[in-house]
């Protein structure tokens, strides 16, 4: 991930911190934020992903959602500036967060 790609990262958790209820994250906290949720993605979510494989198929893929919840729940409470409410706050989060960093990255794509 290079220099452009990480503060896209915490300006994405910064405007969904803004859009979901209930969520509370700084700035430094969406730095700390963004680097946590790096590691987390880089070593911790492959695992769960394929220990997970058999109901994410039985789901169609909606259980990574959960994944991604869950991740985001873990990276709370381990950042001490970021707090979400609850398991469905973690999960709006995430679609928000994925959904901004999409949205992001195809603006990037298209100025390059």
């Amino acid at each position: 991930m290079n220099i452009v790609h990480f503060f896209v990262s915490v300006v994405a958790i910064l405007i969904a911190g803004y859009i979901v209820p209930n969520t509370d994250v700084t700035l430094l906290g969406a730095v700390i934020l963004a680097v946590v949720l790096g590691v987390l993605n880089l070593f911790v979510k492959p695992v769960i992903a394929i220990l997970t494989l058999p109901i994410t198929i039985l789901t169609l893929g909606l259980f990574s959602l959960v994944i991604n919840a869950l991740l985001v729940l873990l990276a709370a409470a381990i950042v001490p500036d970021f707090s979400v409410g609850g398991f469905w706050g973690a999960l709006f989060f995430s679609i928000v967060l994925s959904l901004i960093n999409a949205f992001f990255h195809i603006i990037i794509r298209k100025t390059d």
